[in-house]
């Protein structure tokens, strides 16, 4: 029997949800995933000293003007009988207790005064996440101020914290010692930065590249365990020159050691990297000479090492030809470790502040 259009059974229609649930599927996939790549790229919050959950404060410290504080450490003569003030700045991986070696017999002979202190994000400074290859100078400038160094005082800088120097010549002198050089240096020439950049350990070649070209990505880069990530903070011993084989034995007994990283390594060693191989507004071979005019010559030293692993001489060298006015000592059996050799400090301290005198 016929069925009339009115009686007929509704028809269904064949349900499309299953597109669609795969594409909510596939968008929850993504959110995940992005939200978990975000995570792992993200490096965790500073332990700042003397805040919850962070190190306690052992150190002095003083209070800059944007409320960050700088621990310091004194040694020497007292400041107030000193002849010379000196602040050293500290490298890669090193605190305010690396201060260069001098010995107290010539800081008893000389009245030397020596200043030493952690840079943003080490040990017990608090971080300066907006820190750049120029702001250590103000750094510098207002610890001089907050302790009556007086407008008369020297610098010396290691490593990371030799590169720095550059930012900081208008003084009564500087020692650059064996500098980390940023290879995208403006001036440089390619045929110099490309022959440096191959002196590195391949591993060392990309953590450095990262941190130029994609800053980002530095803390994960240094964290994974996917590949080797920089061999400086591994300390893997095949950049060590001989010369500083038998020196390293001297870091490796630091009993302060795990101080110098109880922030986390994110606002210290890979904010280092991030800075000192960044993109400089400015460059020292467009610099001019700081003394000129004065009647003195020789204020500015640069120290490196021939058989430096680490950060090839070239740099050192190459900027040295450029710029007349730096008196280049370049020591051809050692590497990079040399401010630590026995008695190296005292000829670095004696040639800084009595080289100009003999003039």
């Amino acid at each position: 029997m016929a069925v009339s259009g009115e009686n007929r059974p509704p028809q269904t229609i064949p349900p499309s949800g299953g597109t669609g649930m795969a594409r909510k599927l596939l968008l929850a996939c993504f959110v995940f995933l992005s939200a978990l790549l975000y995570k792992q790229l993200q490096p965790p919050p500073p332990k700042i000293p003397g805040t919850p959950g962070g190190p306690p404060i052992t150190a002095s410290r003083t209070r800059l003007s944007n409320g960050r504080h700088l621990a310091y450490l004194e040694s020497g003569v007292p400041k107030e009988k000193a002849k010379y003030k000196i602040i050293f700045v500290h490298g890669f991986d090193s605190c305010r207790y690396d201060a260069l070696p001098i010995s107290t017999e010539l800081a008893q002979e000389l009245g030397i005064y020596l200043l030493s202190f952690d840079r943003p994000g080490y040990a017990e400074s608090d971080p300066h996440p907006a820190r750049t290859e120029k702001s250590i100078a103000l750094d510098i400038a207002e610890l001089a101020d907050n302790l009556q160094l007086g407008p008369k005082f020297y610098l010396t800088g290691f490593s990371m914290g030799g590169e720095i120097m550059w930012s900081c010549l208008k003084l009564s002198g500087v020692a650059i010692l064996g500098p980390v050089g940023n290879y995208w240096l403006s001036g440089l020439p390619s045929n110099v930065s490309w022959d440096a950049w191959y002196q590195q350990l391949p591993q060392d070649q990309w953590a450095v590249w990262v941190s130029h070209h994609l800053p980002w990505l530095t803390y994960w880069w240094n964290s994974q365990k996917l590949f080797p990530a920089s061999s400086v903070i591994a300390y893997n011993p095949a950049f060590l020159s001989e010369e500083d084989k038998l020196l390293i034995q001297k870091f490796a007994s630091r009993t302060y050691m795990p101080q110098i990283r109880q922030q986390g390594e994110y606002e210290c060693l890979h904010r280092d990297m991030m800075v000192g191989f960044g993109k400089w507004s400015w460059s020292p071979l467009q610099l001019e000479d700081p003394f000129a005019g004065d009647g003195k010559q020789g204020k500015v030293h640069l120290w490196h090492g021939t058989e430096d692993l680490i950060v090839p001489v070239s740099l050192s060298r190459y900027i040295s030809e450029q710029l007349p006015w730096v008196v280049f000592h370049e020591l051809p059996k050692s590497g990079h470790l040399f401010p630590i050799a026995d008695g190296m400090a005292d000829i670095i301290v004696k040639s800084l502040l009595l080289g100009d005198e003999d003039q």
